[in-house]
């Protein structure tokens, strides 16, 4: 019986020691996990909407299921909608935007990279890069974007900075020149870290920056690419719903982490105009960036206009008459002020020069500034004999 209890015993004890080899830390099995559910894309996971925002018309106070969001015009910055955008917050993989757009700056599209073993066994959502495989960087561009890959994430920061540490470091640099103020970058992925986070504005701002580079545009907004289009290595599928979502949407990226939750940054170009839209640590992100969409088109009447229409509304008629048409389409409003500038000139003017500009303001904050420009020569002496006011 004696002999019994001691093999009991012994059982015992080495089903816990063995249970105890195989159990990691919660949040490091919590947070690899999520990664990997979300850039792994159901459409089951969440029902969206399509949205035709000629039928549905939303409140003028919107309020979203986001922790962090905002929306702003990608060419003047004016910022369209706002909860909570300043804050500083971690990002997840919107953080892979900043990563290519170092990666086309400052990379070889053509050139071969080889997957280092920590690239290919890097946690959270990847392509399934093997290590010693040679893929070009135009390749790990899609992949990353695409797939969200951590090992496309950190073979482009090994290839370009030589280290994860050196291409931070790049990163922050870069992230400063596009005036970036509340952002910190650790990593070229965007795992959870405690020295690595941004803002839903400077995220925004970071991404209309990155889609004013042509490769970006490029990759960002396609749905599938073969492996014959490029000689690449693999079919890629885009995992952001949103480009099926939202009519004109064209970008841009997805991200989700165990402090970050589920994020969405994206772009939508509407009625000649690109629309940015962020929203952090949002259970529903998909239909909260339609709404916000549905918001800031309603609310904002982005309509089209010229420069010489606005002169010439404000009273400047003999202005008007001697600048040219630039047609636009801004977030006009009811209490827009306008306000118009004329440049006194040294020199005789030539067509294209510029006469003055036009700034509109709402609530005393600029929200556009455009150039005047002349229509045709214009001899000095001229000029200054011309009644330029109303």
């Amino acid at each position: 019986m004696k002999n019994v209890k001691k093999i009991i015993l012994m059982l015992l004890i080495l089903l816990l020691t063995t249970q105890s080899f195989t159990c990691y830390p919660k949040a490091y099995v919590d947070e690899d996990n999520i990664e990997k559910e979300e850039e792994t894309i159901d459409f089951k996971e969440e029902e969206i909407d399509v949205v035709d925002n000629k039928q549905v018309k939303s409140p003028g106070k919107l309020r979203v299921s986001a922790h962090n969001a905002i929306a702003i015009d990608a060419e003047t910055r004016e910022v369209l909608f706002e909860q909570k955008g300043y804050e500083v917050v971690p990002m997840a993989s919107t953080t892979k935007i900043l990563t290519a757009l170092v990666a086309i700056s400052y990379g070889d599209l053509d050139r071969k990279i080889t997957i280092s073993k920590n690239s290919a066994s890097v946690r959270g959502s990847t392509v399934g890069y093997k290590a010693g495989e040679e893929i070009a960087m135009r390749e790990l561009l899609f992949g990353l974007i695409f797939k969200s890959g951590n090992d496309a994430a950190i073979a482009i920061a090994e290839e370009i900075g030589g280290s994860i540490e050196n291409f931070a470091n790049i990163m922050n640099d870069f992230s400063r020149s596009l005036g970036l103020l509340n952002s910190h970058f650790e990593s070229p992925h965007g795992l959870d870290s405690a020295n690595h986070y941004s803002s839903a504005y400077d995220l925004a701002i970071l991404t209309s920056k990155a889609m004013e580079n042509e490769i970006f545009r490029e990759i960002c907004g396609e749905k599938t690419i073969s492996k014959e289009k490029y000689n690449f290595t693999r079919e890629y599928n885009n995992i952001n719903k949103i480009l099926w979502q939202i009519p004109g949407a064209n970008g841009v990226k997805t991200g989700y982490t165990g402090q970050a939750g589920k994020c969405l940054v994206s772009s939508v170009n509407h009625e000649g105009r690109n629309i940015i839209m962020v929203v952090l640590d949002c259970t529903d992100r998909w239909n909260q960036t339609a709404k916000i969409f549905k918001e800031v088109t309603d609310t904002n009447a982005f309509q089209k206009t010229t420069v010489k229409d606005l002169v010439n509304k404000e009273g400047y008629m003999q202005l008007g008459s001697l600048i040219q048409d630039e047609e636009f389409s801004y977030g006009y409003k009811d209490d827009d002020e306008i306000e118009i500038e004329v440049f006194h000139p040294i020199d005789d003017i030539k067509e294209g020069d510029v006469l003055g500009k036009i700034i509109l303001k709402e609530k005393d904050k600029e929200k556009l500034r455009k150039a005047l420009r002349s229509a045709s020569n214009i001899n000095k002496s001229e000029f200054e004999r011309m009644t330029l006011v109303k």
